[in-house]
This record gives structure tokens, sequence and C-alpha cells, in this order.
């Protein structure tokens, strides 16, 4: 399998003539399925590797918070109210999960947090966009989580242990989130002729930032090959972003609403639909900062941060006095 990786991506991989020993015994322990911990000898760019994709993962359930809290005062129900402030409180646990898992590499929270605050590590580009109506919090849970329990469901089989071991519970949540917002979207579209407008119109506006969560297509990723060989991920961008064109096509259809994209089209041969690629110039100005969310988002984030200052400054003073009353 690692030969065939190597071969199919060119250089940007090592061979095994180029590993040191330890370099080679490591990728044998990935290839055989064994599970890295943290106290096993890792290479320094797999553990890099990992504290990126994993702060950044931890870093968008964080700021993925945003986009639906700000939806939780104006829910049309209070059992709707009821199951949203759930679904954002499961996103601020997953969050934690991860930055726990990001420790065990050698990175401390307030390190991650200041790479985010500063922009040196990304989220998800999805959490750059608006949420303008109620549609949208379904759009969110039936298109968002979608891709994203596309994309989590095979880091349950990851290579590290902590970051495999955390997916777990990461995903179960997940697919309520996905039902979630999919119930919410089949009521907007067998509702009145507005709630049916809106339904269309959020489906619109999320679909192509949603294919765009699988990142840039294989030939221009910069990590894919090396997470895959490492088996930081598991499948490839096309590959997971087909999966889930192929999966949620038939869903749009149910619900009698129209995907917005002219050339797509059932491929017999491949077994799959044909798609549109997204706007890949627009991805990356949301990557550099300039989407319609990204300022107030960051700000968001680095606010609570500031506001909470006092808050960690109290339990970091009450910890050091009982360690100093232990020591007495």
């Amino acid at each position: 399998m690692y030969a065939q990786m190597v071969k199919s991506t060119g250089s940007s991989v090592k061979t095994r003539e180029e590993m040191s020993p330890e370099e080679a015994r490591f990728q044998a322990r990935v290839d055989a399925g064994e599970k890295i911990e943290p106290k096993d000898w890792m290479p320094e760019g797999y553990r890099k590797n990992l504290i990126r994709q994993i702060g950044q993962h931890a870093h968008s359930e964080i700021v993925g918070q945003l986009p639906e809290g700000n939806w939780i005062t104006r829910a049309p129900t209070l059992s709707r109210k009821a199951i949203l402030l759930a679904k954002v409180q499961d996103e601020a646990g997953h969050g934690l999960y991860l930055y726990c898992a990001a420790e065990t590499l050698g990175v401390t929270r307030d390190e991650l947090f200041d790479a985010l605050h500063e922009g040196r590590m990304k989220y998800s580009s999805i959490f750059n966009y608006p949420t303008l109506t109620w549609a949208d919090i379904g759009a969110v849970g039936w298109l968002v989580d979608g891709a994203a329990i596309m994309n989590q469901v095979p880091l349950q089989r990851c290579s590290y242990g902590p970051y495999s071991r955390a997916m777990i519970r990461i995903c179960k949540e997940e697919s309520f989130h996905q039902r979630q917002g999919f119930d919410i979207m089949m009521k907007m579209a067998s509702g009145t002729e507005a709630q049916r407008a809106m339904a269309q119109d959020a489906l619109n506006r999320f679909w192509y930032p949603s294919l765009m969560m699988f990142g840039p297509s294989d030939a221009n990723s910069v990590h894919s090959a090396q997470s895959m060989a490492w088996k930081i991920k598991m499948n490839s961008n096309d590959e997971l972003r087909q999966k889930f064109v192929d999966l949620t096509v038939p869903q749009a259809e149910y619900l009698e609403l129209t995907v917005p994209d002219e050339n797509l089209s059932w491929n017999e041969e491949k077994g799959g639909y044909d798609f549109s690629e997204p706007d890949w110039d627009e991805f990356f100005e949301v990557l550099r900062g300039n989407g319609p969310c990204n300022k107030e988002r960051l700000g968001a984030r680095v606010k609570a941060w500031e506001d909470g200052a006092w808050v960690r400054e109290g339990l970091v003073a009450n910890a050091q006095k009982k360690q100093r009353m232990a020591a007495e």
C-alpha cells in the first residue's frame, strides 16, 4: 500500500530507501494498522502534521458554534431551541476532545488558541458564510455536518490513537446533527411556498461551500499524499467529495429541491454523479481571510478569549494556592 502511495504521488513522500531505520519501522507499524500512541517514537513531520490537522479540526468545531448559536434565541419553537442549544453544546465538547488529543503531541491549548487568533492556524472555510434564515440552520446540519461525517468517519481508523478514539463519539453526535438538519429541511420543503423558497435558497448558497469542505483537488493538495501515507487521512479529497455528492443528491431529490449545478448528471460508467467543481479562487480567498464573515468570526473568538481571561486567571491562582497549602 505504501509503495503504491509513493508511486501515485511522486516525490512528496519518502521512499523506503530514503527513510532512516526508525522511520522505516514506524511506517511498517502504520502499514500494519497499529495505533501510534503519544509516548511512541514518531517522525517530527508526523507530529507536526497531526497538530496541524487536529488543531484545525478543533478550531472548526469551536468557530462552528457561531453560525448556529446566532439562531438559538430565534428558533421557531421551544423544541427547536432546545435541540439547537444541545447541538451547539455538542460542538463545544467536540472541540475540547480534539484539543485534548492535540495536547498529547506536546502542544499546549494556549499555543493552539494563539495560532488561531493570530491567523497562523485555519478552520473550515464553511464557517465564514452567514446563516441568514432558519432554513440555513437546516442546510448547515444537512450539508455541512453531512460533509463533516464523510470526512470524519474514516478518521476513526486513523493511525494516531488519541485522535481515532476521539472521533468515535464525535461521529455519533455528528450523525444526530445531520439528521436534525435534514428534518428542518423536510419541514421547510413541505411547508408554505415561502418556506420552500427559503429551503431552496439555503441549498443554493451552501452547496458549493460544502463541497469546498473536503479541501482542494488532490492535484493541488499540499498535505494529502503524506497524510494518507501515514494514515492521518484515510481517503483523498476528491474521493470524499464524490461520495458526498453521490449520497446527497438523492436526498435533495427526495426533498424535491434542486441542486444548483446545471452540469450535474448521473454517469453510468463510473457509477456516480458528474458535477461542477467549486470556485477554488473563492475558496482560497476565504482562507486568506477575505470571506463574508471571516473578521466577524475571528473577532468573536478573540473577544470571548479576552473576556474569559479573569476566569482562567482565577483558576490558575486557585490551583497555585492549593499547591502551596499541600506543600505546607
